[in-house]
């Protein structure tokens, strides 16, 4: 039994939706399979965008609602079968509960809202994509993640309940997979439910962690996750067009990577796979005949430098008001202030006089802390910076990363450099 996972940008449009079905016809051969799916495209971002609007501005909701439905019509019509009407039932039915949720007032919770609404993007893909195939001929069990990924009511970033959601998962995709029904069950990427059936969400790129739950719950004989690159790379050929592919790492510096921010792969994903020692693939989508990268037990051969750029990052420096040493009482203070507003520290540096963190810059979230932070600390903040980690750097490599950047905060080990740069 295996696990695959195709995310959002694999299936961003019929041509993908195609790929997906030869890739699964090509590989079930009587498998037992989890396919686990990502919203279409940038689904996920358009759905932050209805929920904003849904708080702050209600007149642009018809329009951001009528993109999201004409992106997965778009999809329906593309795929050019004899009778679409059972895909097209099935969305509008999905629809008209996102219009009802949306007709109503907000919560007042922001955290509790966007959970409810952006899980709509990962039910309206697998809803698709799984009746696709059933018309196609590979039949296909569709599976509410909602109601098999139990978590507790921290929204956005649900922590699993392991033993409820394991046993959930092995009574219904268990019994799927293993009574026959079916040799393949989809299921929904990013998202889980608690036990009054809220939705929650798991963090942004949660998809390849609901992968790595699946195949830890049902002794997966491994992980693929389907990506738009040949396959783990040492550097975003966004700024690095000649990144290398990584063949093969280990679990420990896949986690090291995922916890600095490399895109591939999730942070909290390899901890269940290295537990069971489940190997995990990154393959390109389009060419599935690729070998990829593999991360799994195994020691790497060589260490190839690694680059992780984090853009649109804030850098804040706290002082006490009275210009006296930051103590052990003022961290517990600031920290206290940072998880209360659930902001996830980069990087984080000390002086006598000052602290400061380097974090993602969410606006909301940024100028909440800023203004609990300024009632007993002065605060200052940079805007628009980098964040640039470099894992198995050199000093020439540092030298030509940073040229003509202003270096803010810099900071080594014997095995990574962090940078702070404008």
């Amino acid at each position: 039994m295996k696990v695959y996972k195709f995310g959002g940008a694999s299936v961003k449009n019929a041509d993908g939706v195609r790929n997906l079905e030869r890739i699964l016809k090509n590989y079930t051969g009587g498998e037992k399979l989890v396919v686990v799916i990502s919203a279409i495209g940038k689904t996920t971002n358009l759905l932050e965008q209805v929920l904003d609007a849904f708080y702050y501005d209600k007149s642009q909701m018809p329009d951001l609602v009528a993109r999201l439905r004409e992106n997965h019509y778009t999809i329906v019509r593309e795929l050019e079968l004899d009778d679409n009407s059972l895909i097209m039932n099935k969305l509008n039915g999905i629809f008209e509960e996102l219009d009802e949720l949306l007709s109503g007032p907000h919560s007042g919770n922001f955290d509790y809202d966007y959970d409810r609404v952006v899980s709509f993007g990962e039910i309206l893909s697998t809803t698709l994509i799984s009746t696709y195939l059933n018309l196609k001929g590979i039949k296909n069990e569709w599976a509410d993640a909602r109601l098999l990924i139990r978590t507790d009511h921290n929204y956005r970033e649900g922590k699993v309940d392991w033993d409820e959601s394991a046993r959930l998962i092995q009574e219904k995709v268990g019994k799927i997979l293993f009574e026959n029904i079916a040799d393949i069950v989809i299921s929904q990427g990013f998202i889980g439910g608690t036990e009054e059936m809220l939705p929650t969400t798991l963090g942004r790129e949660g998809s390849d962690y609901s992968a790595a739950i699946f195949a830890y719950v049902l002794n997966a004989e491994s992980v693929t996750i389907w990506k738009d690159v040949p396959g783990l790379l040492n550097a975003d050929p966004k700024f690095f067009p000649d990144a290398v592919k990584l063949d093969q790492i280990s679990y420990e510096e896949a986690i090291e990577l995922a916890y600095y921010g490399a895109s591939v792969i999730h942070p909290k994903t390899l901890k269940p796979l290295q537990n069971k020692q489940i190997p995990l693939y990154v393959k390109p989508f389009m060419h599935p005949e690729e070998s990829g990268s593999r991360i799994d037990a195994g020691k790497m051969k060589k260490h190839v430098p690694c680059y992780i750029f984090k853009t649109n990052q804030v850098l804040i420096s706290i002082y006490p008001k009275d210009f006296s040493f930051i103590a052990v009482e003022n961290l517990d203070e600031i920290f206290a202030v940072i998880s209360k507003n659930k902001i996830k520290i980069n990087l984080m540096q000390n002086s006598a006089l000052s602290f400061s963190i380097c974090c993602d810059n969410k606006v909301h979230k940024i100028e909440r802390l800023i203004k609990d932070l300024s009632v007993k600390y002065r605060v200052k903040y940079n805007l628009n910076i980098e964040l640039i980690t470099i894992r198995h750097y050199t000093d020439d490599i540092v030298s030509k990363v940073v040229a003509k950047k202003d270096v803010l905060v810099e900071q080594r080990s014997r095995a990574t450099v962090q940078l702070v740069t404008m």
